[in-house]
């Protein structure tokens, strides 16, 4: 599935688990695929990341779309390519990083904070555009930057989402989101995960049901 629409249907949430560890790799599987997660980031300056996103994929790399993230180089695309990730997130716009990922056969979601970044990003063949950070990017930017760029640009705000601010992103035409600490802290026990996946997943449902049909 080399498209990254339809891992963001029915939940367009990443869950971006910086600092988890290889031990609780198979469990924050099965806790977010319980609550209807289906994209998992694991940043790269997580310890031991490779082994946590081997020990992922082979969990649960056929039900959820399993990436790692804060990917700076083409020597890391390699190395994530290689433990089994089909999806490449880093927090900037390195055209050669993007372009390393897509010859590899990794769906790309790399950061971006301003239009011409974001174009430099769809030029190189991003698939999603990681608007990084978010608390620099609201509702109102979104907007601005939706009525400039192709319509079927993914656009996936990132850093200081919570529940209280995603029904204002989504109708300011924001695709998904990452969500990092409101999910997971690293040491997090898996119930305690469990619970704010599960009320993260509810926010964006109630928020998506209150908006207008189109």
């Amino acid at each position: 599935m080399n498209d990254l629409r339809p891992w963001l249907n029915p939940l367009p949430l990443i869950a971006i688990l910086r600092g988890i560890t290889p031990k609780d790799a198979e469990g924050a599987v099965d806790t977010l695929g319980t609550a209807g997660w289906r994209v998992i980031e694991v940043p790269l300056n997580s310890p031991e990341a490779l082994e946590t996103l081997r020990r992922m994929v082979k969990r649960g790399g056929e039900r959820l779309l399993i990436g790692a993230g804060t990917v700076l180089t083409v020597y890391e695309v390699n190395a994530i390519a290689d433990a089994g990730a089909r999806l490449m997130v880093a927090p900037n716009c390195a055209p050669d990083v993007i372009r390393a990922a897509k010859a590899r056969g990794l769906l790309t979601a790399p950061g971006v904070a301003t239009p011409t970044e974001a174009f430099a990003a769809l030029e190189a063949g991003a698939d999603a555009l990681k608007m990084f950070p978010g608390e620099l990017l609201p509702p109102p930017a979104v907007k601005a930057w939706r009525a400039v760029l192709p319509p079927q640009t993914l656009l996936l705000p990132v850093g200081g989402v919570s529940p209280g601010n995603i029904g204002a992103y989504l109708k300011a035409g924001a695709d998904g989101f990452g969500i990092g600490t409101s999910v997971y802290k690293p040491g997090m026990r898996m119930e305690d995960m469990a619970v704010a996946a599960k009320a993260l997943a509810d926010a964006f449902k109630q928020a998506s049901a209150s908006l207008p049909i189109q």
